[in-house]
């Protein structure tokens, strides 16, 4: 087993803690575990896990104390595993510097695709790739161009910044507000109106069926992410 596959799970419940460590071991990850974030922060500085797991429900802190904590301790990708469903508190997360969130009960096998993305966007971002491709739509961040099935399509400005803002995380939800700050140069944090025109017609121009999204989806109230093809 190499460090590259450790993964901390931070949960209270020893149950949610035994499902998701035979999930992520039967997948050959390694798994460290936490009850609390007293143990959670420890096992950060002593076994530097690549990607962690944490509950926000937690007996001695509340989980959304510890995003900002972790992102400033270690390197580590942050995934939110959580039963609260409000926007907001997704949001926050997700603000405050999470990676990704994914709600309780869940799909195991959906946890571990977004565990493997997660994984897969670390070694990308090590790598200081240039260009990311999905199916066959191929984003050149260095030339800032953009190519679907090998010619390449025009966009203006603003659809570029949205899906290059996108593209530097493939599979990593980008919030709202995170994407209007990125691409408009002027206070319209509260016009998302704005970045949903500008999305459809990125779709008109790279979805094979912009009624059905694949490449950018929609994370419901909350902001977008760009499908990084491979679950």
């Amino acid at each position: 087993m190499t460090a590259a596959n450790r993964v901390l799970v931070v949960d209270d419940e020893p149950h949610i803690r035994r499902l998701l460590r035979t999930a992520l071991v039967r997948a050959d990850f390694d798994v460290i575990e936490a009850g609390d974030a007293s143990e959670a922060l420890s096992a950060l500085a002593t076994q530097s896990p690549q990607v962690v797991l944490l509950d926000l429900g937690l007996p001695d802190r509340d989980g959304l104390e510890l995003v900002p904590l972790i992102k400033q301790r270690s390197s580590a990708t942050l995934l939110v595993v959580s039963a609260r469903e409000a926007t907001e508190q997704k949001v926050t997360a997700l603000d405050l510097g999470a990676d990704d969130y994914v709600t309780k009960p869940f799909d195991t096998d959906e946890l571990l695709a977004r565990v493997r993305a997660a994984l897969r966007h670390r070694v990308t971002a090590q790598g200081g790739s240039s260009a990311v491709r999905v199916s066959d739509v191929e984003i050149d961040l260095v030339r800032r161009r953009i190519f679907k099935a090998g010619i390449e399509v025009h966009l203006t400005p603003k659809e570029y910044g949205v899906i290059e803002a996108l593209a530097r995380f493939p599979g990593r939800v980008i919030t709202h507000a995170q994407l209007l700050k990125s691409v408009w140069t002027h206070e319209v944090e509260h016009h998302v109106e704005y970045l949903r025109v500008v999305v459809r017609n990125i779709r008109q121009k790279l979805e094979d069926d912009p009624q059905q999204p694949r490449l950018i989806v929609n994370e419901m109230g909350v902001g977008y992410r760009l499908s990084d093809g491979r679950g």
